[in-house]
């Protein structure tokens, strides 16, 4: 028996870790839903990438050389006996002709769509990191209303056992009824506010599923709260900015701007077509080629390039102002946010220390006072009820503190993109 100890507890173990490994791969921890939304290739990203596809693909079909053209003509063929040796012009042309498109148009067409396949990879990016920024809140959401329901649980089931007490008390005569109504009505009111918990975990429930999928959504979430990455200072933040996705689609589409206005700018010069024929003739007469240019002439400018050049530049500066928009914006959201961050910080720290304390306390002494007949049944109740309110609002405030951290990593970036 002695010897066989050692191998019985190492079947236990074996099989107790099998058990966690079970538990832990059916636990939705905040990580593996993010996971999962990245894994998903969520159409609202994907798009993004398949349009800077096609314009990387575009971009080399519009710095080709347009089609050669190719042409066929019976030249001075006589009407009258339709024979092709009768007449000393008569002729079959067999020519071809390339046009050249003004200056650099070819070179800057492509420049100008890869700077918006860049433009919609940095969206794509952008919405990667909003579907991050998602899961996170979503996950935090509902990670306060489950933890919410168990301490409404909790407070009714103690609400319950008071309920018993006073019934056997009061069966006696040594209670009241209105203490009974009393404790009755708060349960009543808990069993509301157990449906209203109810109500928001399913509608938070609904937004985690539309980002990783029903059967993971409903999985149960891990029994702690995750740790993540700590961001920088507000100041190293904000000079970052710059290089936010949102900030790098307005520079990209800032850089297509101005290719475009090169166009523009090159329409000013001619465009070329070059032509080159062969005319064979019959009765061995000498056949015949040809070979000539046709120039494009801009002279009417005022009314064609120098509208679409000034249209190009008024484009390009509303491109600038977007940008110096979005900055404003990212700006403000910064500074918001790292307030309430540090704001939550400081309100954790005092429940912590002082409210969840001082109401435990205070509902042992009013327990005390009840049963010493010094205190009412309605001020029993109500340090109850501030017990579950305490640490409701400690719960609140540390899923808002990690939401507002999420924020600040979206703002950051935390993945090489």
């Amino acid at each position: 028996m002695i010897r066989t100890l050692p191998l019985l507890l190492a079947a236990w173990g074996f099989l107790s870790g099998i058990a966690t490994v079970a538990t832990a791969e059916e636990t939705l921890t905040m990580d593996r839903a993010v996971a999962l939304a990245l894994k998903a290739n969520d159409p609202s990203a994907t798009r993004f990438k398949q349009q800077g596809d096609a314009l990387a693909e575009q971009a080399i079909a519009e710095s080709q050389l347009p089609d050669p053209k190719l042409s066929l003509d019976m030249a001075n063929w006589p009407v009258d006996s339709f024979s092709y040796t009768q007449e000393p012009m008569t002729q079959v042309k067999i020519g071809i002709q390339q046009s050249v498109p003004r200056g650099k148009t070819l070179s800057y067409n492509r420049e100008k769509r890869e700077a918006e396949a860049r433009a919609e990879y940095e969206k794509y990016n952008l919405q990667t990191r909003n579907i991050i920024l998602d899961v996170r809140q979503a996950w935090l959401e509902l990670y306060y209303w489950r933890k919410a329901r168990e301490q409404v649980e909790k407070s009714r089931e103690e609400i319950k056992e008071l309920i018993a007490v006073i019934e056997s008390v009061y069966v006696t005569g040594r209670q009241t009824s209105q203490d009974l109504l009393r404790a009755e009505l708060e349960l009543s009111i808990l069993d509301d506010r157990l449906i209203d918990v109810d109500r928001q975990i399913d509608m938070t429930k609904a937004d985690l599923a539309r980002l990783i999928g029903s059967e993971a959504a409903a999985l149960p979430l891990a029994d702690h709260l995750p740790v993540l990455l700590f961001p920088s200072e507000k100041e190293v933040i904000r000079d970052k900015l710059i290089q936010h996705p949102a900030v790098k689609v307005d520079d990209a589409i800032i850089t297509a701007r101005t290719k475009a206005i090169n166009i523009a700018e090159e329409q000013y010069k001619p465009g070329w077509t070059v032509r080159a024929g062969y005319g064979f003739r019959g009765n061995e007469r000498s056949d015949f080629a040809s070979l000539g240019v046709t120039m494009d002439v801009p002279l009417f400018t005022a009314n064609r390039q120098d509208k679409a050049l000034s249209a190009a530049k008024l484009k390009r500066h509303a491109a600038r102002l977007s940008r110096d928009e979005k900055l404003l914006e990212l700006y403000k959201f910064l500074e918001r946010t790292y307030s309430d961050w540090k704001g939550l910080e400081d309100r954790i720290k005092l429940y912590k220390k002082v409210v969840i304390n001082r109401a435990d306390e205070t509902s042992l002494a009013s327990l005390d006072a009840y049963r010493n007949r010094v205190a009412d049944f309605p001020e029993l109740i109500r340090s109850r009820l501030a017990v579950l309110d305490a640490e409701l609002t400690l719960i609140r405030l540390q899923t808002n503190y990690l939401q507002a951290q999420s924020r600040l990593l979206f703002l950051e970036g935390e993945y090489n993109e």
